[in-house]
């Protein structure tokens, strides 16, 4: 069945990834849904978005990081291994994980939350390229985010922004999401 952009925008959810599927995504495709990142607003073309793409053994690496940063910031607390399986198993499960950075304009007239702002745009064009394709995605912002910079050899004026886990979801399954009335958030003026 074809769907509109108006069901594409209700059923774009986060599908995490013990929710998805196992058939594997195509490259092809991610690189359509990148396109299509690429057409988002942007406060004077800056186009501040960058994305570090990982799959196959990448993955696993990318983990071993995110495991070590996790690590390091509960340094003095208890580490909790579930959570660490999680880290993998997110890693393992997924498909593709985009590393979402933002590169800072040098153009410093734009505030950074309008680079900021145009990267989301870029992840919602992602998002909504995936769910027309059942595709699932979930963006994710664990703590130690800010420390991962060297490991993706970000520069000084680029920074990321959370993790991208993709895979394949069937979005016929999702449930109607509750949201209250549009109406108890707009005010009219004439």
């Amino acid at each position: 069945m074809e769907k509109g952009l108006d069901q594409i925008i209700k059923i774009r959810r986060a599908i995490y990834p013990n929710m998805y599927t196992g058939k594997k995504v195509s490259k092809k495709l991610i690189e359509n849904a990148l396109e299509n990142a690429n057409y988002a607003p942007t406060h004077k073309l800056t186009q501040p978005w960058l994305f570090k793409i990982y799959s196959g053994v990448s993955k696993k690496e990318l983990g071993k990081e995110m495991v070590s940063l996790y690590k390091k910031e509960i340094t003095g607390k208890i580490i909790i291994k579930s959570r660490i399986e999680k880290i993998f198993e997110k890693c393992e499960k997924s498909d593709y994980i985009i590393c979402i950075c933002m590169k800072r304009s040098s153009y410093k007239l734009i505030p950074e939350w309008e680079e900021i702002a145009a990267t989301a745009m870029a992840v919602q064009n992602i998002w909504l390229t995936c769910a027309s394709n059942e595709i699932g995605c979930y963006w994710s912002s664990p703590g130690y985010i800010n420390k991962i910079n060297k490991f993706l050899k970000l520069k000084s004026n680029e920074r990321c922004m959370g993790f991208f886990y993709m895979g394949h979801y069937n979005h016929n399954d999702i449930k109607p999401t509750q949201r209250t009335s549009i109406n108890e958030k707009v005010e009219w003026f004439s």
